[in-house]
């Protein structure tokens, strides 16, 4: 007997969730070494928090050596001088604390400690040779799931879109996510980061379903959806459709941020393995442009890449209606799927996230070109449910600029 159940499971070995977990951080990098090079921005270096992680690490006989100079989208020359300046010291494990950027950080430069080169080297799937210095993520935004996931991005001052680094090496040994360090998030990056993390869970339930054949995982990073990322999309959906907007407003603060967090956690457990698909691609260019935050451009564009996926992924999208809390109440999927949509839209909205690609900021004489610089990052195209080709991005970026979901579908 056959079933078609396939699954992919890709993720730290130790996951730690819960208010005040990061007291146990002295012990988990302890396991893994006696010196710690610590990747954060000089904002969070300065907080009590910060210094309290240090204490524990201490106190654990973990010696620390802080580079506090982590830059927004990781460019590459910080990667650089962080490694630079880390070499000396000779870490045996790496701990990244605070925004994906920090996280981003931690991984680029425990590669470029155990491997050397340049980052490169490693653009694109599987071109890491082997194991890397142990890596400990301690996210204090709930947004990117960087703390669980095998992809690091980076900013090339030789190319004009920022590049990605995939490879299960640079996995987490281990994510420590406390929702008390998400608490003094302000609204606007609560918004950006919650609303990147539902565009995580929701291109990864409705990424396109591949043929299970054994290669496929060790061919691809991003395998497409498959039962255990399902398992943690539905979820991450559930709670931060739920959370996303108490979080944003400061009501209920530790049960909207528990849940929030938890939900970019499950997110990015599940993209980490299905991966993400259009809205990603779309951002890539656009941030580029309009130097807008990654999850704000995702954002924007995801209830236009759902309205083209629907056709396709109707019944997925059913799914993540009701996750979203909408009763089936004998709804056909069909009738499911756009009520998602418009949930989606209903949920961006409160949190202030633009309406559409103009409002976004996206001059409209750059759609064309857009377009050419999305259709090529295959990485991601490949995962879309619907296959897309130029005439059909150009014709769905038109609308999405326009704000006009129903042409989407085209």
């Amino acid at each position: 007997m056959t079933t078609d159940i396939f699954s992919v499971l890709r993720l730290p070995r130790e996951v730690l969730f819960g208010e005040d977990q990061v007291a146990a951080i002295g012990e988990v990098a302890a396991k893994h070494g006696s010196r710690a090079l610590i990747c954060t921005d000089a904002r969070f270096a300065g907080t009590p928090a910060f210094a309290e992680i240090r204490r524990h690490l201490e106190e654990a006989s973990v010696a620390v050596h802080v580079f506090d100079g982590v830059e927004p989208d990781v460019p590459c020359e910080n990667v650089y001088k962080c490694a630079d300046f880390a070499r000396s010291f000779g870490p045996d494990l790496v701990i990244g604390i605070g925004g994906g950027s920090c996280i981003d950080m931690a991984k680029c430069a425990s590669l470029i400690l155990t491997h050397g080169g340049k980052l490169e080297d490693y653009y694109g799937e599987f071109k890491i040779p082997g194991r890397v210095l142990p890596i400990i993520a301690v996210p204090t935004t709930a947004g990117t799931g960087s703390e669980v996931t095998p992809v690091a991005v980076v900013s090339d001052s030789n190319r004009v879109l920022k590049v990605g680094i995939s490879s299960p090496h640079i996995v987490p040994a281990a994510a420590i996510c406390d929702p008390v360090l998400t608490w003094t998030c302000p609204p606007q990056l609560t918004a950006i980061a919650g609303a990147d993390a539902l565009t995580h869970a929701i291109e990864a339930y409705t990424a396109i379903s591949r043929n299970a054949d054994a290669s496929l995982p060790q061919k691809h990073v991003f395998v497409g959806k498959n039962t255990f990322s399902d398992m943690f999309a539905l979820k991450a959906i559930t709670l931060i459709g739920r959370s996303l907007v108490a979080a944003y407003g400061g009501g209920s603060v530790p049960e909207a941020r528990s849940d929030l967090m938890l939900g970019a956690l499950t997110a990015g457990c599940a993209f980490a393995t299905a991966g993400t698909s259009l809205a990603h691609a779309v951002q890539y260019p656009i941030g580029a442009l309009t130097h807008t935050p990654h999850g704000l451009g995702v954002a924007a564009m995801l209830p236009y890449a759902m309205s083209y996926n629907r056709r396709i992924a109707t019944r997925d999208m059913g799914d993540v209606a009701v996750a979203l809390g909408i009763r089936r109440n004998g709804q056909s999927d069909d009738a499911l799927s756009s009520a998602a949509i418009i949930k989606v839209q209903k949920l961006f909205e409160a949190v202030g996230i633009p309406a559409n690609l103009k409002a976004l900021g996206l001059p409209e004489d750059k759609i064309d070109w857009t377009a050419e610089q999305a259709i090529g990052i295959g990485r991601l195209i490949k995962n879309n449910p619907r296959p897309i080709h130029l005439d059909s991005m150009k014709s769905l970026l038109q609308a999405a600029y326009r704000g006009e979901i129903d042409a989407a579908a085209l």
